[in-house]
């Protein structure tokens, strides 16, 4: 009876969708909907990877240098890369994401070299992670500003590793080498171009710890 009631309701939503918007965006959105199923079921078979659940217009590039745990999710727009050459370099990237990772809107993670997420890690929507710069500006060998960004060669930057249970807020940027130690947040708009201890709040441009979590209080106390 009550799968009769879901029927009749998944045909009453439908008949309202086309009457609103016309057969072709309706036909439009079931293809969409079925794509999204096929490619997920063909990810999880490429990556290994249980429970992986994509949104749409998500986009992964060289996925043989990824490891992704179980559970894995990307709401929409996801953009991950690890690029194995870049103009004429070749690299060797690596990519390695725990358990139970929930990724927000819009994320850019790019690597060429190694990105590391912990477990039970959230990514807010807009965050950029990535292990290089397009170009180097500092040290040896640094980029000429005559030559267009696009040209530079990659890099200039370092291993990315966030550990687990680590919340990083929206539109935060993680260049390169840092490393996020478990539990720490950054705050949402912050620039992370250093390291970040462990179970610390860390905001601002370039990203400052703020607080700090005290096990004998149980308490996030300013630093």
């Amino acid at each position: 009876m009550s799968q009769a009631i879901s029927i009749r309701q998944r045909r009453g939503n439908a008949l309202q969708f086309i009457r609103a918007n016309g057969a072709v965006v309706f036909i439009e959105e079931v293809f969409r909907r079925f794509m999204i199923v096929v490619r997920r079921y063909l990810l999880r078979g490429k990556l290994k990877a249980r429970g992986l659940s994509f949104g749409p217009h998500c986009r992964l590039r060289g996925l043989s240098y990824m490891t992704v745990g179980r559970n894995f999710r990307a709401v929409e727009g996801l953009w991950m890369e690890a690029l194995d050459w870049y103009g004429d370099k070749n690299l060797s990237p690596r990519i390695i994401i725990g358990d139970n990772v929930s990724v927000s809107r819009w994320c850019h993670i790019s690597a060429i070299e190694c990105i590391e997420i912990g477990s039970r890690t959230l990514l807010g929507s807009n965050v950029y992670i990535a292990d290089h710069n397009h170009g180097v500006y500092s040290g040896i060998g640094q980029s000429d500003p005559r030559v267009p960004p696009a040209a530079r060669p990659l890099g200039g930057g370092g291993p990315v590793i966030i550990g687990d249970d680590v919340w990083i807020g929206n539109n935060a940027i993680l260049v390169g080498p840092v490393n996020v130690g478990n539990g720490a947040i950054i705050a949402a708009n912050s620039v992370v171009t250093h390291d970040v201890q462990a179970n610390t709040i860390a905001a601002g441009i370039p990203a400052r710890p703020i607080k700090r979590f005290c096990d004998s209080s149980h308490a996030w106390e300013r630093i």
